[in-house]
């Protein structure tokens, strides 16, 4: 049976991240129109991300990306990130349409951020407890440094929200998210366009 806590926080996400995207809607439409005019098709990005419990499901977001070309030397993040969508990235604007996923109830609006399904393995068995909540298009991790943290002190701030978290601090982390966007902060890895692929914690062999 579930949590009144969980309860309370499932409509949160419904309430919230239904007026989110109705209200966004406008821009997003501009934002669509931008990435046509630019790049081209596809203006959604569409990836496997790991869900509750591991599950797999779509994340939605608009693109930000050239696909990998090597005949055209596009390999790197820093050699595919478009001009609009460095803009993109900094004004999170391409997280816009992920409030679909949170709508159907996929994610929820504060958690774990989602991540490629190919990391499970990778994780530790710690680190492997941010899934035991619905990962978020927020969360602790992304109001303490984003990606300019490494890693390992990510998915520590992850697991410590799964063990606390509440209603009232995951309106605490959307407000704090709010002031993030704001002053751009955190955006990439130091050294780095986005952030590096996550390999594995290397104190620990399973992770690798």
């Amino acid at each position: 049976m579930p949590r009144a806590g969980d309860v309370a926080k499932r409509s949160l996400d419904l309430v919230l991240g239904t007026v989110a995207f109705t209200v966004t809607l406008p821009v997003q439409a501009l934002t669509v129109l931008a990435i046509r005019t630019s790049v081209g098709r596809p203006v959604l990005f569409r990836q496997e991300r790991a869900g509750l419990h591991g599950r797999p499901f779509t994340l939605v977001k608009l693109r930000t990306m050239l696909p990998v070309d090597a005949a055209k030397g596009l390999l790197e993040d820093h050699q595919r990130l478009t001009r609009v969508g460095r803009f993109l990235r900094a004004t999170s604007l391409d997280e816009l349409p992920t409030f679909c996923n949170v709508i159907r109830g996929q994610m929820s609006l504060v958690g774990p951020r989602p991540l490629p399904v190919v990391y499970l393995e990778r994780y530790s068995p710690e680190q492997a407890r941010r899934h035991d909540v619905r990962p978020g298009i927020t969360g602790l991790a992304q109001v303490s440094g984003r990606n300019a943290i490494t890693w390992e002190e990510k998915f520590r701030l992850d697991v410590a929200y799964v063990a606390h978290h509440t209603v009232a601090g995951d309106i605490v982390i959307l407000m704090r998210t709010a002031l993030s966007v704001l002053k751009r902060s955190g955006i990439a890895a130091p050294g780095s366009a986005t952030m590096p692929e996550f390999m594995g914690t290397s104190t620990n062999a399973g992770d690798a």
